[in-house]
């Protein structure tokens, strides 16, 4: 009996050995052996097998993903649900825009205003600077005296020029954030009136 016949009549015992409705799977092992079973045993779990009918016909294939195709559909997963999530927010913020502003001019206005809190704060950080800057140079100009005069420099002047050094840095540091803040919001007004045109045809 060839090989071929012999496997059709391996299947045929197989299959008229379960009920009807019994299902039948085949299964290649890591030796490469063809297995045939009503259940896939536990530890071939993780291979792929395919269905077969009552006359040894596939009618179902199974592949078991690997790790990489296993990553690689999470990250397909998570790719999808952030773009519906960012879909989301984007039609939230548009309602949002049509709901707040009757045009371009209120957008422009709302932006003015805006910028206007955030200068405040950078022009009293500023005049705190300048009050530092100018304590900072009151103090060294004292400390030259002490040196051109060839007198000790007493401690509590060089902990007080240090601490002027510490809070003029701090300051300056400072500085930094509502510049920043500026930069956003100008960069978001930009973004919203530009998005406002789109949805109203409004100029």
């Amino acid at each position: 009996m060839t090989k071929l016949k012999l496997l059709v009549a391996l299947i045929a015992g197989v299959t008229l050995s379960f009920p009807v409705a019994a299902k039948l799977y085949k299964w290649v092992d890591d030796n490469g052996t063809t297995h045939y079973g009503e259940t896939v045993p536990p530890e071939y779990a993780n291979k792929d097998r395919v269905e077969l009918n009552q006359a040894g016909r596939v009618i179902k294939s199974e592949e078991v993903p690997t790790p990489e195709r296993r990553r690689a559909k999470e990250l397909e997963d998570a790719k999808k649900r952030d773009d519906a999530n960012a879909a989301l927010e984007q039609q939230r913020h548009d309602k949002t825009l049509i709901n707040t502003y009757n045009s371009v001019k209120e957008i422009d206005q709302a932006r003015i205003r805006s910028l206007q809190q955030v200068d405040a704060r950078i022009n009293v950080i500023n005049s705190y600077i300048k009050t530092a800057n100018d304590n900072l140079l009151a103090l060294q100009k004292e400390t030259d005296g002490y040196t051109n005069a060839n007198r000790k420099i007493p401690d509590s002047l060089q902990e007080d020029l240090q601490d002027a050094q510490a809070r003029l840095t701090k300051l300056q540091q400072d500085s930094e954030n509502p510049k920043a803040e500026k930069a956003a919001v100008e960069a978001r007004f930009d973004a919203d009136k530009a998005r406002y045109i789109e949805l109203t045809g409004k100029k």
